[in-house]
């Protein structure tokens, strides 16, 4: 991308989403130079007007080349533009795919950023937001453009309704951007102290959080072209990223006195847990509707969605019977065996029925029915009218209590097929010559002793203007409170016995020792709920070799402060290095949330290292330039590479152990390339100030 303009235009393009793209942006200082044919009907009688109101006076003006032949958008009518985008519904993925076609095939940038700008007011506006970022995200000439991140494109969908009333009135009576005060965000919104689901609040409502669900889908979508849905290890990586959405959540649980869940496997059953989200749609200003407690699923009959719940009841089987037999058939029939290598992956597309899924017509559409399912049963006939509720939407779905229980039930059926499997032996564990000595962790910011590490609150800021449409112009801050974890590093002493150099990845786990009523785990259990925290490759000279990383360095995150940054170009660094550093793909597990929550009075983790030959890890990449977007490999992959790791993800905690190793202990004294350390996370319940 060469030209500034289109740099601008692709910008502006994510600003005010609700807007026609006539309007004024960048606080009123650009504008789009549209040809005559651009306006929709809606404003083709008024365009002079329109014309005169946004010709002259502004800093920037970006000319939009015509379109010798318009797309022909009729396929998306079906998808009102008031109406509730979602990536669950068939309807609606089927819609997006032609459109991330369309956008996809411009033969260059500038006609792309002008059959953007053609279709932005034609289509329903989250439809557009999705389709554009995915094609920005993959197409050669823009993929390394940063995308906005979703809370400042549609906060609307992370913040409580009332701070957008204060938000406006603040911009509309204080002119002058430095003065405004941030709008506070209220903590617990949701729910009473009464609910003791409420305990884990800021767990599944945090911004970091369902921003990053909504990023990953971004990155992996499921229906599209094929060269953008069929990624490396896709289907595994859906099984994966949300199998350690999972265990972290489990462990919260544990750090606040719940049981672990209960997976959502009886479809009949009522559901315990009531969810009123309090947050609204900007689309069609109407609240998300809530659940109330012991709702009962029912089959759904509505325009655009059609489910019997027999039928998920019949993929179940299906699909179980087929990891009992080891094998899936495709739809013609042929046998396809669920290995240890690629069976993973196949039942991850399977499930999550991708448009890679081998048989769809016989395994169903299990993981996205189960949403629209849970999403429906309030209205399931559109008696009343009602839209779906947050769990048809990515951007707001992990708010939901059970959406962790159908992702509990949906994960029950990986850990089928990973049961089913050997166990890893000595050749698989052991690495010849390589001795882990010693393991520490160390708080970088504050005194403590070795192995103790901090929690606490934080307060930041989002900033709101990019989607506040229709309202005053400038920034407006909303100020919220997140969990957050003294900064810290660990410390490993490595042998290696072996005269020469060696080369190996080093993999740090967290796993809980016990459960809420303080019962110790077992080996099984501990595997299950292993969090990974960090992986990163080692070069090992003979001898002792002292390694030593940092928490913000970990291959699962990415710093909260990068995804609620401006991505303006006057809000870029000039120097190229520093610019590096600052584009990136956003697609990643919040910093912040590194760490479980712990306890007041501190809580115990057994924190383990392994260091695992090279040999069985390396990965032949393809010769491609350098990515920008290497955040978070463990959970994204690698952009336009190969997922970075030979091994499955999770190894080693993704099979059972022999019987010969009852204990994480057992384990990391038979194999001297382990070790574990008993750790303390203690919780500060004390508010600080993010620094800016």
């Amino acid at each position: 991308m060469s030209n500034p303009n289109n740099k601008k235009a692709l910008e502006l393009l994510f600003d005010r989403p609700l807007e026609p793209v006539f309007t004024a942006r960048d606080d009123g200082k650009a504008v789009f130079d549209l040809p005559e044919s651009f306006y929709n009907e809606q404003y083709s009688d008024v365009k002079d007007d329109i014309g005169s109101r946004f010709g002259d006076g502004f800093e920037i003006r970006i000319p939009v080349r015509d379109l010798q032949k318009k797309p022909d958008l009729r396929f998306a009518q079906r998808l009102g533009k008031h109406s509730q985008f979602s990536l669950f519904n068939r309807v609606h993925q089927e819609i997006a795919a032609r459109l991330i076609e369309i956008f996809l095939d411009a033969p260059n940038e500038d006609l792309f950023i002008s059959t953007c700008a053609y279709c932005k007011d034609r289509v329903n506006p989250f439809l557009f937001q999705y389709c554009f970022s995915v094609a920005v995200q993959h197409r050669a000439d823009t993929k390394n453009f940063p995308i906005k991140p979703i809370a400042e494109t549609f906060p609307q969908n992370f913040v409580e309704p009332s701070v957008f009333q204060e938000a406006r009135a603040e911009s509309e009576v204080v002119t002058d951007q430095g003065t405004r005060r941030h709008i506070e965000i209220p903590r617990n919104y949701t729910a009473s102290d009464r609910e003791k689901e409420q305990r884990l609040a800021y767990f599944r409502e945090d911004i970091g959080v369902n921003s990053h669900h909504w990023h990953w889908h971004l990155v992996y979508p499921g229906y599209g072209p094929m060269d953008i849905v069929k990624k490396d290890r896709r289907g595994e990586l859906f099984y994966y990223m949300h199998h350690q959405i999972l265990a972290r959540y489990n462990t919260e649980r544990f750090c606040n006195n719940l049981a672990k869940l209960r997976p959502l496997n009886n479809l009949r059953a009522p559901i315990p847990e009531g969810y009123f989200p309090k947050i609204m749609s900007s689309l069609n200003s109407r609240t998300y509707p809530g659940r109330n407690v012991n709702n009962v699923l029912a089959d759904i009959d509505r325009d655009d969605t059609h489910l019997e719940i027999s039928d998920m009841e019949r993929w179940i089987d299906r699909i179980i019977a087929a990891i009992d037999k080891g094998y899936v058939n495709d739809s013609d029939g042929k046998e396809i065996p669920l290995d240890e290598k690629n069976g993973i992956d196949i039942l991850g597309d399977i499930v999550e029925c991708t448009s890679l899924s081998i048989n769809p017509d016989y395994y169903g559409n299990l993981h996205n029915q189960g949403h629209n399912a849970i999403s429906y049963c309030h209205d399931p006939e559109a008696r009343f009218l009602e839209d779906f509720s947050v769990m048809g939407d990515v951007t707001t779905a992990m708010r939901d209590p059970v959406f962790y229980r159908w992702h509990g039930f949906i994960d029950s059926i990986f850990n089928r097929h990973k049961e089913r499997l050997n166990p890893y032996g000595e050749k698989d564990l052991s690495f010849n010559g390589v001795v882990v000595n010693s393991l520490d962790v160390i708080l970088t910011s504050a005194n403590a002793p070795a192995n103790h590490l901090l929690t606490y609150l934080e307060r930041s800021d989002v900033n709101l203007a990019a989607g506040l449409d229709f309202g005053p112009r400038g920034n407006i801050y909303a100020t919220f409170t997140h969990l957050q974890h003294a900064p810290f590093k660990y410390v490993i002493d490595v042998t290696n016995n072996r005269n020469m150099p060696l080369r190996g990845t080093c993999r740090i786990f967290l796993c809980p020792q016990s459960d809420e009523r303080g019962t110790p785990l077992n080996l099984n259990e501990q595997r299950q709920l292993a969090i990974e925290l960090d992986k990163f490759k080692v070069t090992l000279e003979p001898g002792v070799n002292h390694i030593q990383q940092i928490s913000t360095k970990s291959s699962v995150t990415i710093p909260y402060e990068r995804t609620f940054r401006p991505i303006g170009t006057n809000n870029q660094p000039k120097d190229q290095e520093e610019l590096r550093e600052f584009q990136f793909c956003g697609c990643g597990w919040p910093e912040h949330l590194l760490i479980p929550k712990g306890k007041a009075e501190g809580m115990h983790f057994d924190l383990f290292v392994m260091i695992s030959d090279m040999i069985g890890d390396a990965v032949d990449q393809p010769e491609v330039p350098e990515s920008l977007c290497n955040d978070s490999s463990s959970f994204c992959g690698l952009k336009d590479k190969l997922y970075p790791d030979k091994r499955s993800m999770g190894y080693p905690f993704d099979r059972r152990f022999t019987r010969e190793t009852p204990s994480l202990q057992k384990l990391t004294e038979t194999f001297s390339n382990m070790k574990m350390k008993d750790i303390i996370i203690k919780y500060n319940d004390v508010v600080v100030d993010k620094k800016k």
